[in-house]
């Protein structure tokens, strides 16, 4: 649990987007809210509510479904939500606001898990928490008391794992551990993984992270500070969850992988990392599909979720599910 008091004499050592501030004592301060007001979109059209998956970490998801019955049972979308393995909630505005969006426009039932947070709990915790999240779902397909608010709507066998820039990191890391098939899920199967703007790094700068703007949404500046606060205790960026194809990571050329889709901002300064990931996967020969948007920032899709940008990413991620599910 964060530390609300610090010592007279602590020195503030760290602080990110106005909600994580880091002492010279040890001691954190985390604000249960953004600094950033964003009113929350809510127009009954989506119907939503909280469970908790892991009570041992006290960690809960906030599922959405649209509020009108339908015939056929609905795509399950997992959003992992982003904010450098640091900051950010399901409960924050811009995302719940993304979920609405993707509920009603994806017709599909949407699943937006929390997970640990860095620095009380270091990589790999929030990607054990991403684990454990889809392991929920699995729990609720073979339950003999389901949870039928979920169950009555929602096709297990048609599920997608999306994450937004650290929560792309996650998903990327469930599509290695998880495999093609997904099969220690059944008869949950996942179909394939959306990785939005995903946060990788590296030892070495990448050209776009050199030459970027300090003044960018993301500048580089915060990306090494989000690194320094969340990377395991005496490892490097090079980490192979951090660095998928860093020199000390494990090929993975010959690791049978679900269908991906790639998708980044040109003026991110990830840009590069999103983009090299991709064209090595396409190059081992993986069904990756790689999409960039000219010009746009980190987070563009969830800054302003009505956007031309933001539409046209939409129909994107439609199109993916529906090449992938049959």
């Amino acid at each position: 649990m964060s530390n609300r008091c610090t010592a007279a004499t602590a020195s503030l050592v760290d602080e990110c987007r106005g909600v994580l501030f880091v002492y010279s004592d040890g001691s954190i301060v985390r604000l249960p809210k953004p600094s950033f007001s964003v009113p929350v979109h809510d127009d009954g059209s989506v119907v939503w509510k909280d469970v908790v998956f892991d009570p041992v970490h006290d960690l809960s998801l906030r599922l959405y479904k649209p509020a009108l019955s339908v015939s056929t049972k609905l795509p399950i979308f997992y959003y992992i939500h982003g904010g450098g393995f640091c900051v950010g909630s399901r409960t924050w505005p811009n995302c719940q606001n993304y979920c609405f969006k993707l509920a009603s426009e994806l017709q599909a039932v949407i699943i937006s898990p929390d997970y640990r947070l860095a620095p009380e709990n270091r990589l790999p915790a929030a990607i054990e928490d991403g684990y454990m999240a889809v392991k929920w779902l699995q729990a609720q397909a073979v339950a003999n008391e389901p949870d039928t608010w979920l169950t009555e709507v929602a096709d297990f066998g048609k599920v997608f794992i999306s994450g937004d820039s650290a929560g792309g990191n996650i998903a990327h890391n469930l599509a290695v551990r998880l495999k093609a098939g997904s099969l220690e899920l059944a008869p949950v199967r996942v179909n394939g993984y959306i990785l939005l703007a995903p946060f990788f790094g590296g030892t070495v700068r990448k050209k776009s992270e050199a030459e970027g703007p300090r003044e960018a949404f993301l500048n580089l500046e915060l990306i090494d500070r989000f690194w320094r606060l969340s990377i395991p205790i005496g490892e490097t960026t090079d980490h192979p969850l951090i660095n998928p194809f860093g020199p000390v990571s494990p090929s993975l050329e010959a690791v049978d992988l679900d269908p991906i889709l790639v998708v980044v901002g040109g003026s991110d300064l990830l840009k590069d990392r999103g983009e090299d990931y991709a064209k090595t996967l396409q190059n081992f020969g993986k069904k990756v599909e790689y999409v960039e948007f000219e010009g746009k920032q980190h987070g563009f899709f969830t800054i302003d979720p009505n956007s031309e940008d933001a539409n046209r990413l939409m129909q994107i991620i439609k199109h993916f599910i529906a090449e992938n599910s049959s």
